[in-house]
């Protein structure tokens, strides 16, 4: 009963969240105005503090511009989680433009949509991507591809981590920052998160966003760290599959930390210089 009624009235408060905030954010975009890149962040800190959740930061999101950060996701509430803390851009799949609400959110925050199986359209995409890096935005790369259980980091996809080098070549910037972000999910009601509760957060691609939702809104009270990790600045010289290797290492490690409860360590992973004397371009 005490579920349900958390449930219904986190329903209710999320519902007035979106009847306030939504046409502030039409009418930002619309206009130009300033605050089209700070409503998301409130909204995302509200609807965070509904569901429940606590965010341990460790590091600093880097000054450096244009940067592109990479995060391994595991849960839609990834997005709530990052787009809490600093002023960011999504890069997602083209389906979820379609999603009933939460497309019409995705689009108020100005994310990019990719067709990540339509190969043909790898470089148009990487070119948009390219062009919201080189006006400033920090955009955030989930470059796994999909969603994870949340007990592990699958392997990094390289072809959307050439858009930082169109961003060199044909936006006009010498080097791009490009940094790798961990988040990991670990307690709940202040108890340990085992492998076998993390699916309370996970949400993989097969599963329903339904459930998940009404799962989050009725238990809440979920710890969360969220690491930013030593950032790399890359030329036009750089190999982005040594990149996306020395990304996926450095997120993983920051995860098995969170998991494991350990102090982070620096993975022994391959060295900045080898990314930087890479002879590979996109």
């Amino acid at each position: 009963m005490i579920a349900w009624l958390r449930f219904l009235v986190t329903a209710s408060a999320f519902v007035v969240v979106i009847i306030f905030l939504v046409p502030l954010q039409f009418l930002f975009l619309k206009t130009g105005w300033r605050p089209r890149t700070t409503t998301p962040i409130l909204f995302h800190r509200i609807v965070r503090r509904l569901l429940g959740f606590r965010v341990h930061i460790h590091g600093d999101m880097a000054k450096g511009r244009p940067l592109l950060l990479t995060a391994n996701h595991s849960s839609w509430t990834d997005i709530v989680i990052l787009g809490s803390l600093h002023e960011m851009a999504f890069i997602a799949k083209a389906e979820v433009a379609n999603w009933p609400l939460f497309g019409m959110l995705a689009k108020l925050q100005r994310t990019v949509f990719i067709e990540r199986e339509k190969r043909g359209k790898t470089h148009h995409q990487a070119s948009e991507i390219a062009t919201r890096l080189a006006g400033g935005d920090a955009m955030v790369l989930f470059a796994e591809g999909t969603t994870s259980d949340g007990n592990r980091v699958l392997p990094f996809k390289t072809s959307l981590f050439g858009a930082a080098q169109v961003a060199i070549r044909d936006a006009g910037a010498e080097t791009v920052t490009v940094q790798p972000v961990a988040i990991a999910y670990t307690r709940v009601h202040g108890i340990p998160m085992g492998r076998s509760h993390r699916p309370l957060v996970a949400w993989p691609g097969d599963v329903p966003l339904g459930p998940s939702l009404i799962g989050l809104l009725k238990d809440g009270a979920i710890d969360v760290d969220v690491w930013f990790g030593e950032p790399v600045v890359i030329d036009r010289n750089s190999d982005r599959k040594a990149l996306a290797r020395t990304m996926e290492e450095r997120v993983r490690a920051m995860v098995r930390s969170s998991v494991m409860g350990r102090d982070f360590v620096n993975p022994e992973v391959e060295s900045d210089s080898a990314i930087l004397n890479g002879a590979k371009k996109l």
